[in-house]
């Protein structure tokens, strides 16, 4: 009888384990394009594997006075910036809502929303990151359950708090290619291995987009601009030789050293498409400078840099074999992710690799917040 007891909890424990979860992702990126929602369904498999599937997603753009508001969010009185955080909260619970309306599914039926924030001031180095966006306001205004705040953990655990994302890469695209890029408003990479490794190489969309904001348009479309123009070999060379670019892994960027170190180099160069090539040029070549000393010969790439053809191009004739997957795995793969580490969250499970970050053990991430 105990052996039939003692098998009936090990099958019941197993059931648990691999429970099918329904789940909203939410993130806001640095490049402030918008926000990103993707409704997906993550189911636990055997070895920490986890499968997916993307039911829906979408991108809600930030109103006019809104994005105003997060970009000089840095400037902002004390006062000022607690208001912003408690209205970007009612925003972020406005599209969800909106997201959740238009799928004509139940809330009931949602696990949780997993919210990454929007990031305002990164220096974990000095003991603090912060991302505002009010999760507790997000759960009121929705009636969902919702999970946010994912680094501050890792960051008092002595980690740099980021990149959260290479644990996702590890367990739900494990095999896809021997290592994962995301260029975003910084280009990222994630090596899976036993002891996964994974930081910051360099900008990445964030600059090249404010040269196109200049020029009226939001982005460069395709890297048309940047292919336009001509190398300034003097700023590439200062830009290479950044500081940044020598130091060991973990390390990760933050907008304070776009503005205090890189921009005031590339903004030595006068036109435009010149700036936007050199950038594009000085991405590739640090992108290229890691897969050689990683030994890493193909990248799945996701984020709106995947889009830019140009950088492409450039990473190719670099000898790097590009993968790029699914056009919503490309948009969305960050959002997808963070609800992929809400999952590990509502299973008590580590959610943060300390082999990434620098912290000083894995670290399950989050607070959880109930309507």
């Amino acid at each position: 009888m105990r052996v039939q007891i003692y098998a009936f909890c090990v099958i019941f424990l197993l059931l648990k384990s691999m429970s099918l979860y329904t789940m909203i992702g939410a993130m806001s990126g640095t490049s402030m394009d918008g926000l990103d929602l993707v409704l997906c369904q993550i189911q636990p498999d055997l070895d920490e594997q986890y499968s997916y599937k993307i039911l829906s997603a979408k991108t809600f753009e930030y109103p006019d006075d809104l994005l105003n508001l997060l970009k000089k969010s840095k400037e902002l009185s004390t006062t000022d910036l607690f208001h912003l955080d408690k209205s970007l909260g009612k925003h972020y619970a406005a599209c969800i809502n909106s997201f959740v309306t238009d799928q004509k599914i139940s809330k009931n039926g949602i696990d949780a929303i997993a919210s990454h924030g929007h990031t305002i001031f990164h220096q974990p180095d000095k003991g603090y990151t912060v991302q505002i966006g009010c999760g507790a306001t997000i759960a009121m205004e929705t009636g969902i359950k919702v999970i946010n705040d994912f680094r501050q953990r890792d960051v008092i655990h002595g980690g740099q708090g980021a990149p959260l994302v290479p644990i996702g890469d590890k367990m739900l695209f494990h095999g896809k290619a021997d290592a994962f890029l995301n260029i975003g408003g910084f280009t990222n990479i994630s090596i899976p291995s036993e002891q996964t490794i994974a930081f910051d190489i360099s900008p990445g969309n964030l600059p090249l987009n404010t040269i196109a904001h200049a020029l009226g348009t939001p982005y460069d479309n395709g890297g048309k601009l940047a292919r336009s123009g001509n190398l300034d070999e003097e700023v590439f060379e200062k830009l290479n030789a950044l500081k940044y670019y020598h130091q060991k892994a973990p390390k990760s960027l933050g907008t304070e050293w776009l503005d205090s170190d890189f921009m005031p180099i590339l903004n030595q160069i006068k036109i435009p498409e010149d700036r936007m090539h050199t950038c594009v040029q000085h991405i590739a070549c640090q992108i290229a400078i890691i897969c050689k000393e990683f030994a890493v010969n193909s990248l799945y790439v996701s984020g709106g840099g995947a889009f830019n053809d140009f950088l492409m191009e450039e990473l190719r004739r670099r000898d790097i074999q590009i993968i790029l997957p699914a056009k919503d795995v490309i948009n969305f793969k960050e959002a997808l992710i963070f609800a992929f580490l809400g999952v590990r969250f509502l299973e008590e499970k580590h959610n943060c690799l300390a082999s990434v970050t620098g912290a000083s053990t894995n670290v399950r991430g989050g607070t959880l917040h109930f309507p």
